[in-house]
């Protein structure tokens, strides 16, 4: 059975050849091994089938393992099922290239003395010989408390902040023409019936259309329209809101 440095490996060899990953058992990022051809396979079928997507050259790669690869306790299992029917040479050319490959990801990954985890390099604390776990780097963890508390403070400070005064009322204005939303505009986007408010003649305060009477002295708008529609110098009658009257010019 196969044994790694790490339990936290995946074998990636094919019939074509010999390549493995190792991953970090802190950030879990990984090292990818230089990619074996296999002698065996290439004197069986040449180099038709190389493995597709095989890195030549060892590379760090990223990404998060979604589980340990070959454990320790599982690994003979999966290995003796998946590489059932290899030959004997096949069999020795894969061991040899995982020991080659052990010794080439080995110069990227650390021991801690203290919880005796493989890390990476960046997962490594060489000044103190532990790992970011065991022993955080000062200026990161400093900074990274600093921002904490920060978010901290402003979470606080944005639970008691009073952010607006308004009173929380409808702005919908109801046509008095149509009954329907009549928009924003001075005329109504359903029926096209003026918005405007009128002016009442006594008191100067200003009533919504449709109103009968006046909301600040009671005065009937209705009845007070009517007779400043009528002309008191001809006695025409002009519509509703005319300004001056259509039969003599008269102002209204």
């Amino acid at each position: 059975m196969l044994k790694a440095f790490t339990r936290n490996y995946e074998d990636n060899s094919t019939e074509a050849g010999f390549q493995f990953t190792f991953y970090c058992d802190n950030c879990h990022d990984g090292y990818k091994s230089s990619f074996i051809e296999s002698e065996t396979y290439k004197k069986k079928k040449g180099l038709r089938g190389l493995a597709t997507g095989a890195s030549i050259l060892g590379s760090l790669i990223g990404g998060r393992l979604s589980s340990i690869g070959y454990a320790a306790e599982r690994g003979g299992n999966i290995l003796s099922e998946r590489f059932s029917g290899m030959s004997p040479e096949w069999q020795k050319e894969h061991e040899k290239a995982f020991e080659w490959a052990q010794n080439e990801a080995r110069q990227h990954f650390h021991r801690c003395h203290a919880c005796h985890k493989y890390v990476c390099d960046v997962c490594m604390n060489e000044d103190e010989g532990l790992c970011v776990e065991c022993a955080p780097r000062q200026e990161i963890y400093v900074a990274k408390t600093r921002a904490d508390a920060m978010r901290r403070n402003i979470d606080e400070a944005g639970l008691t902040a009073t952010v607006w005064q308004g009173k929380i009322e409808s702005k919908t204005t109801v046509c008095p023409n149509c009954g329907k939303p009549a928009g924003m505009g001075k005329f109504c986007s359903n029926c096209g019936a003026s918005m405007e408010l009128n002016t009442c003649p006594r008191c100067g305060a200003k009533n919504a259309q449709g109103v009968r009477f006046c909301g600040n002295c009671g005065l009937n708008l209705a009845e007070a329209q009517a007779a400043n529609c009528k002309c008191q110098s001809c006695g025409f009658e002009n519509a509703p809101g005319a300004k001056f009257c259509g039969g003599c010019g008269a102002k209204l």
